[in-house]
């Protein structure tokens, strides 16, 4: 079977290039361009075997870690490397945190971007060599990030309409399921992130940008 690899960022420019890239370098890799997250599932549902999605932080329907979240809880088998366009270094730590295979900045060269991918296909881990992966974060966030790592796809979408002032009737309509369940999710969101209140998971949500909405049916 070829390799399949997923390109999800919503610029163009960019997205063609890299496409151009891989294409050059794994010329039998199958390589599809999504521009957002309802593309991208709507792609993986549809793909028997994906290999690697290079997924941006940030395009319609992403916004920080909720599509790496949401991601790694759906298609955990499915490695993931975000392609961004920061190069922070706590962003880069909690990305790998969240389940990232790779943090690729688009600062580098095609050629540097094409090598670790290459590393993330044989299955191994790769991030600049200049970020310290060992640095420690306060004890606070790093149990904020241990605790949302826990949330499953569903819990990852409530929270996301959570932090956008949705109602469980609304985010019920949203999903075409019953308020009882949308109570049922965020009774487990609040007792996963230890918080006692609505208000205090999207506090955390926001702490993590986590708050771009995706639709869809939840169970």
């Amino acid at each position: 079977m070829p390799t399949t690899i997923i390109i999800a960022d919503d610029h163009p420019l960019f997205r063609g290039a890299l496409h151009q890239a891989l294409a050059s370098l794994m010329p039998s890799a199958s390589i599809i361009q999504t521009n957002g997250m309802d593309a991208l599932s709507k792609t993986l549902g549809e793909e028997r075997e994906v290999d690697l999605v290079l997924l941006d932080l940030s395009m319609p329907g992403v916004q920080g870690f909720s599509g790496l979240m949401y991601l790694r809880a759906q298609y955990p088998g499915v490695p993931v490397a975000i392609v961004s366009a920061t190069e922070d270094g706590n962003i880069i730590r909690r990305a790998m945190d969240f389940g990232a295979s790779a943090f690729i900045p688009k600062s580098l060269d095609i050629e540097t971007i094409g090598n670790a991918i290459k590393v993330v296909l044989s299955g191994d881990s790769w991030t600049p060599p200049d970020i310290d992966l060992n640095a420690t974060e306060d004890k606070e966030t790093a149990n904020l990030v241990r605790r949302l790592s826990t949330l499953t796809p569903q819990q990852v979408r409530v929270l996301m309409m959570l932090s956008e002032g949705l109602l469980n009737k609304q985010i019920a309509y949203e999903l075409s399921v019953s308020e009882a369940t949308v109570k049922a999710h965020v009774s487990a969101i609040l007792d996963k992130l230890g918080v006692d209140s609505r208000t205090q998971a999207v506090i955390v949500a926001s702490k993590f940008a986590i708050g771009s909405r995706q639709t869809g049916h939840i169970d």
